[in-house]
This record gives C-alpha cells, structure tokens and sequence, in this order.
C-alpha cells in the first residue's frame, strides 16, 4: 500500500455523514454490559451481538468502518462469511484495537500508560492478513489533585507514536485515540487545559516519528466537564471548547476527527457533535467513533433473545443515522422520538 492508499482510506473513514462504530470492548469489559441485561457472555453470544449490528440493514449508509476486538476478527456470520469480509464487501472498513489496555504507570500513583508495543510488529501483520485497514490504540489521562503529570502525557504521547509508526509500516492507518477521562469533578476549563497539553504532546512526537498526518486519524475525547462537576457546562460551551482546542493543537493535514464518546449519554454524544459541525467551516472532518453511545439501545432493545434481533437492529440504525446527520450538523432533539 502507498502512502496515497494509507490517505484514501484515512479519508474514507470519516466520509461525510459517516462515522466508526467501536465494537471493540474486550471481553470482560463486554461481559460487564451483558451481566446488565442478563445474558451469560460466551463466544456464541458475543459473535450473535456482533453479528447483529454488523448487518443491521442500511447500516453502511452511516457507519464507515468498525473497530473488532482480537476474537471478533477471527469470528464469522451465521453463513460463515469472516467478519472482515463480510464489513468490507458492505461497504464498511474493517479495523482493530492493537493496544493491551491501560496498567498502573510505576512510580506516578494514580496515573497509568498503555501497553502492547512489545511484539506489535508481528500482530499488525497478522490482522492485515485477516483484513484489517486500519487499527486502535487508546491512551489514558486522567484528571484529578495533582494529576495529570508532564511525564505520564509524555510516556503515553510517545506509546501512541510508536503505535502509528507500527502501522503505517505496516500499511495499516492509525486511529491514535489521546482520552482525557471525564471522570472527577474538574472544570470545563480544567479538561481544555489538559487537552490542550495532550494534544500537543502527542502531534510533537508523531512529527518525530515521522508519521504522515494525512495517513491517521485522531480519535480525542471531547472538552467536557467531569461528571462529578457541580456546574456542568451547557452542550454550546463543550462545542466552542472542543473546536477551540482542536484548531489550537490538530494539523490541518490530518483529515478527520473521530471523536469518542467516554462515557456520555448517546444523546448528549451526537447533540454535541451536531453542534461543533455547525461552528465551520473546519479543517478537518469532524466525525464520531462511538461504542456505548451507538450500542446501548441496541443492546438494550436485543437482550439476548432471538426474536429482538431485529428491535436491537432497528435501534442501533436509528443511533447510526442520528449521529451520520450530526456530521452536517443536522441533528435536533426532536428526531430521537421520530421512528427509526
């Protein structure tokens, strides 16, 4: 793959009125959302869930690409179509999460850094064989008294560095996903600030790296009060922070910004990005790549039982939709109470 291919398909993934659906939790983290609507999490009831949204109809009309988790690359259809063949022959990329989750960084109490770099080299080419275009790795800040330290934004902006470099070698486009948590009680204000270092800490090492920006996409967090926050900042004030922060600190070259939604309702997710893409024009595509926030209906209106999978379908394309016209700006509260 050229350094042309890596752009295009960067490009694809946050094509207009389109977004990325991250159906990449691991296995504990999905057996914790199926434990809430009683369904026992085995490989067959995890692959049915996938399966579900994967080919959920019209769903490639909104979704351009889906983040899988090691076991759900390697997972197929009812038909025995491989998922990645399945996503790519609908119109939709197949990507994966390469990083092995966030672990307590030694020596700074309370913060952590990313792991997986070791042997990454190997596992790109292996999912690239299995159909990966693109892949995943999340970093975690978190804010709280006398944190985020200089040194965990560093340790964590070089990982993801690293990362990118590993993919693009590989012919693989990076999602380089920076989270600053929306835990704690911090100020809008406060998450900006932090933001702000973050994001450039992170673009400084992957010019050092050598990465081609035009061949990534930046997946950040939103600038949001933390859910502890007596004063929460109204949905206008996160849309002007966010914007403010990403025209101060993201490159013009690179070509999309897929938010995460971190732990925000599915509503206030697409309200806001439905309102940061009526501040343009920007020089970025302003996307989404959501995981709870396109799949809690779903998962809700499914609950396991054979006769919901067309309800949890329904649900999941009317969240896919919802958030495909917050790409133009184009959402209004109104629309969750029309049909899907």
């Amino acid at each position: 793959m050229t350094a042309t291919e890596l752009d295009s398909i960067a490009r694809a993934m946050v094509a207009k009125d389109k977004g990325i659906l991250a159906a990449d939790e691991s296995s504990g983290t999905i057996k914790k959302r199926f434990e809430k609507i009683k369904v026992e999490s085995t490989e067959e009831t995890r692959r049915t869930y996938r399966e579900m949204l994967f080919t959920t109809p019209g769903a490639s009309d909104y979704i351009s690409g889906v983040i899988l988790y090691d076991e759900t690359i390697r997972q197929k259809t009812r038909d025995g179509i491989p998922f990645p063949e399945f996503l790519a022959r609908n119109g939709m990329l197949p990507g994966i999460k390469v990083d092995l989750g966030a672990k307590p960084l030694a020596g700074f109490a309370g913060e952590t850094i990313t792991e997986g770099l070791d042997g990454l080299r190997e596992r790109l080419a292996e999912y690239r064989k299995l159909g990966a275009k693109f892949a995943k790795w999340r970093a975690v800040i978190d804010i709280g008294k006398g944190i985020p330290s200089r040194f965990c934004i560093e340790a964590n902006a070089h990982a993801l560095a690293r990362y990118a470099a590993l993919c693009q070698e590989a012919n693989i486009v990076p999602i380089v996903e920076p989270e600053v948590l929306m835990d704690g009680d911090h100020t809008l204000e406060r998450c900006e600030e932090v933001t702000d270092e973050t994001l450039q800490a992170v673009f400084a090492q992957l010019h050092a790296h050598r990465i081609r920006l035009e061949g990534m996409v930046l997946k950040p967090n939103m600038v949001i009060s933390g859910k502890k926050c007596p004063t929460r900042a109204s949905a206008e004030q996160v849309a002007e922070a966010t914007v403010r922060c990403l025209k101060r600190n993201v490159p013009a070259a690179v070509p999309g910004i897929a938010f995460l939604s971190g732990g925000q309702s599915p509503e206030e997710a697409t309200e806001h990005l439905s309102l940061m893409n009526q501040l343009g024009p920007l020089p970025w595509e302003l996307s989404f790549s959501y995981g709870r926030a396109l799949q809690a209906p779903a998962l809700d209106a499914w609950r396991g039982q054979p006769a919901t999978f067309p309800t949890g379908q329904k649900a999941f394309f009317k969240r896919a939709k919802l958030n495909g016209l917050a790409r133009s700006g184009r959402y209004a509260a109104a629309l969750e109470s029309a049909a899907a």
